[in-house]
């Protein structure tokens, strides 16, 4: 059933605009060349974001900040295995998955460490990503706070999904 959603949905859809006498193909235009333009706008702030990401993991500054950082998240309930994807999530959505797979695979789909990735993985944001999509679309200058406190409740959020896997 699922399977005719689709179909139905741009059914109706055609069938509406016939009976208010709307220009489909012109508004489609409209729509591909407005979405044009801002991809333009957009681009040079993700092409930024993947090569800031890149360098981050092959300079080794990943591995690095992930050894230190391992001790005192430990005393807040977050595995030292996962301190590598929780510094990854905000940054890059593939690579977090990749390395979600590889955590799986390691220490089996039932283990703690599996279900704290999954969770943190599943339930956190591309924060660096969306920051740079969402606040260069609407041409933000001042950001002030808006990527620390993302930052900070993917933190708090970590926390709390270790803390809930711990207990479930």
């Amino acid at each position: 059933m699922s399977v005719y959603i689709l179909p139905v949905l741009l059914l109706v859809l055609l069938v509406i605009c016939a009976v208010k006498r709307v220009k489909v193909y012109d508004c489609f235009l409209g729509g591909a060349k407005d979405g044009l333009s801002l991809v333009k706008s957009v681009f040079p702030y993700i092409a930024a974001i993947f090569v800031c990401v890149g360098l981050f993991r092959e300079s080794g500054a990943a591995d690095w900040l992930s050894g230190v950082l391992q001790k005192p998240l430990s005393y807040l309930g977050v595995p030292a295995e996962i301190t590598q994807l929780m510094l990854l999530v905000p940054m890059s959505g593939g690579g977090a998955i990749a390395l979600l797979e590889d955590i799986i695979a390691r220490y089996g789909v039932d283990s703690y460490v599996a279900r704290c990735a999954a969770v943190i993985s599943g339930a956190s944001e591309t924060v660096f990503y969306i920051s740079a999509i969402y606040l260069s679309a609407c041409k933000a200058k001042k950001l002030r706070y808006a990527v620390p406190v993302a930052l900070f409740c993917t933190l708090l959020g970590t926390v709390v999904a270790c803390a809930l896997c711990r207990v479930m």
